[in-house]
């Protein structure tokens, strides 16, 4: 290339370099006398939080986040599941339990979210009462290594019923139940440790 025309392209490339410093200075800086003054303090205002509270990342652990860890193991929170030993929607409930409530139409109960809902904590409320004796013997203590909570016992109860919980509990842990897929009541006791499930109240007559 000759050294003229070299000198050329050269100088053409610093000015489109210059050009776009230019229009970038521009489009970032705030003209004070165009923007009202309410607005540049909101401007000069934004900012990232130095901390976020560690409840943003983590559910408190009351009676929601119970039944929602319960369902997630069950059926991974899905209402329309049906497990290959015909256990039924997000809580997996057994045909025989939901008889107990008076339901009887399975069909409607998968399409009934909010069936299933109350389904689960009337069972819970009866579970407390077959278990409300054992609850005050047992919360605090410690079974083949796990600590004893009331939600791990109702959840325990959710899985293998009330009554062998109260075998298991009643035995010092020695009397074990594990259910066709390997799930057992000390596994449920453990996962589902300390949660707050004060506000179920132990009612052996629990209606949908």
């Amino acid at each position: 290339m000759h050294p003229q025309n070299r000198n050329t392209v050269f100088i053409k490339n610093r000015i489109l370099l210059i050009s776009i410093v230019i229009l970038f200075i521009n489009a970032t800086s705030v003209d004070k006398k165009i923007v009202p003054k309410s607005e540049t303090k909101a401007i000069t205002k934004l900012s990232f939080p130095k901390s976020i509270g560690n409840d943003i990342f983590y559910l408190k652990r009351d009676f929601v986040a119970f039944k929602e860890a319960v369902a997630f193991k069950e059926s991974q929170g899905k209402y329309a599941t049906v497990n290959t030993l015909g256990y039924l929607g997000k809580y997996q409930f057994g045909k025989t339990t939901l008889h107990r409530f008076n339901i009887y139409d399975t069909q409607k109960f998968l399409r009934t979210p909010a069936l299933q809902e109350k389904a689960f904590v009337a069972l819970c409320k009866v579970n407390k009462w077959i278990l409300r004796k054992d609850i005050v013997r047992s919360v605090g203590k410690t079974m083949n290594g796990i600590k004893i909570t009331e939600s791990g016992i109702l959840a325990a109860a959710h899985l293998s019923g009330a009554g062998n919980v109260k075998k298991f509990l009643r035995s010092n842990g020695s009397e074990r139940f594990s259910d066709a897929y390997g799930a057992s009541i000390q596994s449920y006791l453990k996962r589902f440790a300390s949660y707050n499930v004060s506000n179920i109240i132990a009612d052996k007559n629990a209606k949908i």
